[in-house]
């Protein structure tokens, strides 16, 4: 279990994690670790797998940026993985039901066992599946249309690098089940009207995120590109986009760059407000 942050007398901001009497099996097993979130909130993690990173943050940051004069009554998170984007987007909405679907089984698990962790089971859910499978997408169009819809597809056409062989680690870099032109399809089939699509891409593979928004009906909205350190390229894009009203094309609002940390190497005081407003110390 990993220490908990408090230097400078930081104070953990919003709702506290409603822990279960008996955490029992909630509890890290050999190969994982409980980090910390958002908050007071945590998230399991394998020590030999997948963690969430810079893109999870920031692409919850811009969704919740966008929504916070109108908060969603209802998310969905496409291939949430081991639950990052999905628990920082319930942290910050306790009201909201939020849903995520993720096709590794090791990530979905471990998501449902930090929901639990959190107290959040009664309205944050993981279901285990493909989001492109017709039954997934059947199920996901049955329902009332979603509010706020989010991704972090994986960045690389596979065969283009070369993939890691540990767990989980793969496909989560890699397109096995689709990449961003999928992720659009989806997420515009399931939002509410007016309601909007915020995910992330390779800063590499920008190009293809306009033709995969126009293929799925979907205007983008809103772009930024992440940084990771002055004087070097961007790394990835966020970006915002929501359902064509057939008016024309929208003019995307197109942010300053978010530079994570100066040539010296410490975090700016852009990074320190994104960190902020997702409840995690300076």
């Amino acid at each position: 279990m990993r220490a908990a942050r408090r230097l400078g007398g930081w104070v953990a901001p919003g709702p506290t994690p409603a822990m279960p009497a008996d955490p029992g099996e909630l509890w890290p097993g050999p190969e994982e670790d409980l980090c910390w979130l958002a908050g007071n909130w945590r998230i399991l993690q394998r020590t030999d797998g997948h963690r969430f990173s810079l893109d999870d943050v920031v692409t919850a940051y811009l969704a919740v940026t966008i929504v916070a004069a109108r908060p969603p009554a209802r998310h969905l998170d496409l291939g949430c993985g081991i639950g990052s984007v999905l628990l920082f987007l319930a942290w910050r909405f306790p009201e909201a039901r939020c849903l995520g679907v993720e096709a590794q089984g090791i990530s979905a698990a471990l998501a449902r066992r930090s929901i639990a962790w959190n107290g959040a089971v009664g309205r944050v859910e993981v279901r285990a599946g493909d989001f492109r499978d017709p039954e997934i997408v059947d199920a996901l169009t049955a329902v009332p249309p979603f509010d706020l819809v989010t991704g972090t597809p994986p960045y690389f056409l596979v065969g283009t690098g070369v993939e890691s062989d540990g767990i989980q680690r793969g496909p989560c870099r890699f397109e096995h089940r689709g990449g961003i032109e999928d992720y659009c399809k989806t997420a515009a089939r399931v939002l509410a009207p007016g309601a909007p699509f915020v995910a992330c891409e390779a800063w590499l593979e920008r190009d293809r995120v306009a033709p995969a928004a126009r293929a799925a009906g979907l205007t983008i909205t809103r772009w930024r590109d992440v940084i990771p350190r002055a004087g070097k390229q961007p790394l990835f894009s966020v970006f915002a986009m929501c359902a064509d009203d057939g008016k024309g094309a929208a003019t995307a609002v197109v942010d300053s760059p978010l530079v994570v940390r100066d040539q010296a190497g410490k975090r700016t005081r852009d990074f320190i407000a994104v960190r902020a407003a997702m409840g995690m110390p300076p």
